[in-house]
């Protein structure tokens, strides 16, 4: 065994993009979360008026534990926001809240792109997980057919990053036009919204990212691009 400076020119950038999205998302919430909006409803308020003016009545919204643990169950049909958006008035609990709503509205449409990440879950779990293993093994053995088996499955969890990234677009879009169109936020407080959600979907931009140069590594040592 041996470290291989090649996978660390492909993992350091999104290893630092990653370590800036996740920074940016923690300040803008925490800075966002302490100014109250003029409205003064919680966010499992925002969340549950906003399901109800699309007659989405039998979305359930819940608590969560833990922070920024906010999402969206298809399968029950639920909505859990963490403790720090579920009973907060603050512009960035109002913002996260919506932006789960936003899931919920895309469920309700069959909008096509959280319909196919539904339905590539299984893969990408499965691939993330055994991909790697397949692929090593592979060439430790010298069985190529079961190192490219090992990439094809890793490829479907770098789908699956890649899919996501209209999902949550599409949600933070949804939201911040329903939060000022039904008259939660105003422009200015609008800005707020903006900082925290963009925050957020720099992270699944980071993910993305990682998978994809981990794939493109993945395939540079398969193809022998780099010693043995």
């Amino acid at each position: 065994m041996y470290f291989d400076p090649l996978y660390l020119l492909f993992a350091l950038p999104a290893l630092l993009l990653g370590l800036f999205a996740q920074a940016r998302v923690k300040s803008n919430f925490n800075k966002y979360s302490r100014v109250a909006t003029m409205r003064g409803v919680t966010g499992a308020q925002v969340a549950r008026a906003l399901l109800d003016s699309f007659g989405l009545r039998d979305v359930k919204v819940e608590a969560a534990r833990g922070f920024l643990t906010d999402h969206y169950d298809p399968r029950s049909k639920t909505l859990r926001l963490s403790e720090a958006t579920y009973a907060s008035p603050s512009i960035a609990a109002v913002g996260v809240a919506a932006h789960e709503m936003g899931h919920a509205l895309q469920h309700s449409q069959n909008y096509a792109p959280l319909a196919l990440r539904s339905a590539i879950v299984p893969a990408a779990q499965f691939g993330s997980g055994l991909g790697p293993w397949l692929l090593f093994g592979g060439m430790i053995l010298n069985i190529g057919a079961l190192a490219w088996a090992g990439i094809a499955l890793y490829a479907a969890a770098t789908a699956f990053t890649l899919v996501t990234l209209p999902v949550e677009i599409d949600a933070s879009k949804r939201a911040k036009a329903l939060l000022v169109r039904q008259g939660y936020l105003n422009q200015q407080e609008l800005v707020g919204v903006n900082k925290v959600l963009d925050a957020a979907a720099l992270t699944y931009v980071a993910a993305a990212v990682q998978s994809i140069l981990t794939l493109l590594y993945f395939v540079l040592r398969l193809s022998g691009g780099q010693r043995d």
